[in-house]
């Protein structure tokens, strides 16, 4: 036996192991709660055979039999509670066959020369990541529709077999190559092997069960006669887990250790390789997140193309970093998502649920919720979002009753403007700001409470569309509503992953107040809306990008100093004190 096939066979040994003393546990825990009735048919017994006396052994034998009720009563309570608990899945794009064969051939082939099973199915997810997911219980396994019933096959009209279920990170098939992809998903279809052994499935399920349970406990709004057992079934499931939690992660420990040996025979000097495109896959995932779809998802506007905007985003970093040099010259190679019969609905499919996961927002488009192309990103996200927050910055000054001796048409008494609002000039806003008097604090919270009251605003309308999309439209089928990836999460509340965290009063104003000068640059300067794939929205000036704006703006928000903007809007040539168009 080579030192490969030794090591491989520990581990997998080793999680066995770590399988069998979870089972214990759960064998324990049964034993637990049969055992006052078993002691209770023991006394029953020797009564009937004559072995006890009457008097003090009959209250005994009557009290452990009320014990043996009370406890079989609290082990049913559990027992249901762990059986109706639905798992946690990922919310995933479901992969057919029929819509990725070469996808699919390519996983069969891979299992094939790793001898392990093939997973049931193919999911993407809008992450950098892939794993196996176990998806055998009733409310996650879908039945077969196709008569190849996915990679392990299956009649038509049965369930899906029990093998799990492989998701890939949607970012992977647009940057990697096909050899690429196939080196990274080795080690994780070698995992079906050990997930097959009976005992690590069980191990698996049992501790998944224990989690569900819990999970059920702290769904908010359950009526009394539920809250209670589920309360008591959660407590339990708690105290399970404290003791299955060493000898679970030891188990997929050696499972990923037994799968990553058996992987070694297959593209493993290439692996290497490719493990350095997944740390960057993530860094430009990452960036076109938080810097590029982020703002268009305040906007009421998804783009529709994410993964591909992660190769145009890497492409970038690798024109800017001399770390990234020469990845780039790799997309001259096939790449993954030509694996797929049409990668641009699969792109928009996990462009919709990344905004979903990410932002929140209804499962189909409306008129507050709508795709957009990175053809058309400039104008109806980037200039839109500038114009906004330069309103959403007049507005609060108004109310603060800043300059309103200027006004946009005839004014009243004391030159006071006739409808109450002044010229949204930038002059406005940094006489302002750098005024002796000027509250910058005063300012940054309108702002703050302005924003709170937008996005309370937009996000009713999105969550009613949601809660319409998981409910299925009147008259709809229940596969209708079973399509939406998030249907197994129940009520919990969107965003399940937030991006970033809620941002402070001061950086909101920084941010309105770079809007308000970008809107002069282009209304008077000729600057254009441009799109930056690594910083998102972009002043273009001459064709060329001006990064320097961020500076001088925190100068005279944070300090009062105004003679940094107005030499930059010297050298760009805006003018101050003309009127900008507002949405």
């Amino acid at each position: 036996m080579s030192a490969t096939g030794s090591v491989e066979e520990l581990g997998a040994l080793s999680a066995r192991a770590r399988a069998l003393a979870l089972l214990r546990i759960r064998s324990r825990a049964t034993a637990v709660a049969i055992l006052p009735a078993a002691a209770a048919v023991v006394l029953f017994v020797a009564e009937a055979q004559g072995r006890l006396g009457s008097g003090a052994w009959d209250t005994v034998r009557w009290a452990v039999t009320a014990c043996a009720a009370v406890v079989l009563l609290l082990a049913a309570t559990v027992s249901v509670a762990v059986a109706r608990a639905r798992p946690a899945i990922s919310p995933t794009v479901p992969l057919t066959e029929k819509a990725a064969p070469d996808l699919y051939r390519l996983v069969r082939d891979l299992a094939d020369r790793l001898d392990v099973p093939a997973p049931s199915a193919i999911a993407l997810t809008p992450d950098c990541d892939s794993w196996l997911e176990d998806r055998t219980h009733p409310a996650a396994r879908p039945r077969a529709t196709e008569p190849a019933g996915g990679l392990a096959g299956g009649r038509r009209g049965r369930r899906v077999p029990a093998a799990p279920v492989l998701v890939i990170g949607s970012p992977f098939l647009w940057w990697m190559r096909v050899a690429e992809l196939r080196a990274v998903l080795a080690p994780v279809v070698a995992g079906t092997g050990p997930s097959a052994h009976p005992d690590i499935a069980a191990a698996r399920r049992f501790v998944r069960g224990l989690d569900a349970v819990v999970a059920d406990a702290s769904v908010p709004g359950q009526g009394f006669l539920r809250r209670i057992p589920s309360a008591f079934a959660g407590s339990v499931a708690r105290v399970l887990l404290r003791g299955c939690r060493g000898h679970a992660a030891e188990m997929e420990r050696c499972v990923a250790a037994a799968a990553s040996v058996r992987a070694q025979g297959v593209d493993y000097g290439l692996r290497i390789v490719a493990q350095e495109q997944v740390g960057l896959a993530y860094a430009g995932w990452d960036r076109l997140l938080t810097r590029v779809a982020l703002p268009a998802w305040r906007m009421g506007r998804w783009p529709s193309r994410l993964d591909a905007g992660v190769v145009s985003a890497l492409t970038e970093l690798s024109r800017r970093d001399r770390l990234a040099d020469g990845f780039a010259s790799r997309l001259g190679e096939r790449p993954a998502c030509d694996l797929l019969e049409e990668p641009g609905a699969a792109d928009e499919a996990a462009s919709l649920l990344a905004a979903r996961l990410f932002h929140g927002g209804p499962a189909e488009t409306g008129p507050g919720w709508s795709p957009v192309d990175w053809q058309q990103y400039p104008e109806e996200v980037v200039d839109r979002k500038w114009r906004t927050e330069a309103a959403r910055l007049h507005r609060v000054l108004d109310t603060m009753g800043v300059a309103t001796n200027i006004s946009v048409g005839a004014q009243g008494q004391g030159g006071a403007p006739i409808d109450g609002s002044a010229v949204p000039t930038l002059s406005r806003v940094i006489d302002h700001l750098a005024a002796p008097g000027g509250n910058s604090e005063e300012l940054a919270a309108g702002i703050g409470a302005a924003v709170a009251r937008d996005e309370a605003g937009t996000a009713a309308r999105p969550g009613a569309g949601a809660e319409e999309a998981r409910s299925g439209p009147e008259g709809g089928s229940a596969a209708a509503v079973a399509a939406d990836p998030l249907d197994v999460w129940g009520p919990v509340p969107l965003p399940l992953f937030p991006l970033q965290p809620p941002r402070t009063g001061t950086e909101l104003l920084a941010d309105h107040v770079v809007a308000m000068v970008c809107c002069a640059a282009v209304d008077t300067a000729g600057a254009a809306p441009g799109l930056d794939w690594l910083d998102g929205p972009a002043l273009l000036v001459d064709g060329g990008r001006r990064s320097d704006l961020g500076g001088p703006v925190l100068v005279l928000v944070e300090d009062g100093d105004a003679e940094p903007l107005r030499a930059w809007l010297s050298t760009v040539g805006v003018r101050a004190d003309k009127p900008v168009r507002l949405v």
